[in-house]
């Protein structure tokens, strides 16, 4: 299965973008789904990490019910509150975990990709503890809840993995609030490209002022003088909302521990249970 990674437009209407392509053009919403036994899973790579780290008894178990699916920009998978009917892995696509205010304000919590699973609190629950949002359109392999509780009962490296990323995950949040309240705006500008060009194995992403200025809970302004001050230093170029990293050692250095200390934890908690 061959993914072919392109930029990502993040402004552009959903139906022009282009993450993931699987040998054919998908419409705007979820379908076609695909069956993974009917695209030959076992038989190829596998995009997402934690499918990837399964045993095959365990991955065979959930392959029948996998459904590959595309996610449009902007797409809203489930709000806070939610009960949770599907989860997610996603492979190509980026989501944000969102905290929504009462008067519609909303913050980035966190930040999933290839390396995760959106919905992991059905394991212990039904509804969402956040709401799921995709910033960057791809793909991603769907699964009903029901399935995933039960895998999680009888799978034990299932359940020793999705242990492991609950507690990357809260990791991940605990970070996030301590780099709003620590950190510049220019920094966390930084982080926030960081973490998602991680997620997109590319150095270039297009993406408005106006939703960097959302997630990360600042006014716009805010966003134009930080993202000036990256270009003035030579980390990255930014023209008519296209940003370019052009100095990614550089860019990690300016982040600090805000990206850092993040990226560390997450990969150690994760390492030992992905190990095959």
């Amino acid at each position: 299965m061959n993914i072919t990674q392109t930029q990502v437009s993040m402004t552009a209407h959903p139906s022009l973008i282009s993450g993931g392509t699987l040998h054919r053009r998908y419409s705007v919403d979820y379908t076609p789904a695909v069956s993974a036994t009917d695209i030959g899973l076992l038989d190829e790579p596998i995009q997402n990490d934690i499918l990837a780290a399964l045993p095959e008894d365990e991955l065979a178990f959930l392959l029948p019910h996998l459904e590959l699916v595309h996610l449009p920009f902007d797409k809203e998978l489930y709000e806070y509150g939610a009960k949770l009917t599907h989860v997610y892995f996603p492979t190509t696509a980026v989501v944000a975990l969102l905290y929504v205010l009462a008067d519609g304000d909303v913050t980035e919590i966190g930040v999933t990709g290839h390396e995760g699973l959106l919905g992991i609190s059905a394991v212990i629950g039904e509804r969402a503890l956040g709401t799921a949002m995709v910033q960057c359109a791809g793909d991603a392999y769907k699964l009903k809840a029901s399935v995933l509780k039960e895998a999680y009962a009888k799978c034990g490296k299932l359940q020793q993995i999705l242990m492991r990323y609950t507690q990357a995950l809260f990791a991940q949040m605990a970070q996030n609030s301590v780099c709003g309240r620590h950190y510049s705006i220019d920094q966390q500008l930084s982080r926030w490209l960081l973490d998602r060009l991680d997620r997109l194995h590319c150095n270039e992403i297009k993406v408005t002022q106006e939703m960097i200025a959302n997630m990360l809970g600042v006014r716009r302004e805010s966003v134009t003088e930080a993202a000036g001050k990256l270009q003035h230093e030579g980390l990255i170029q930014y023209k008519r909302g296209n940003i370019t990293m052009l100095d990614r050692e550089g860019l990690e250095m300016h982040a600090g521990e805000c990206y850092r200390v993040s990226k560390q934890e997450f990969e150690q908690i994760l390492s030992t249970a992905m190990a095959r």
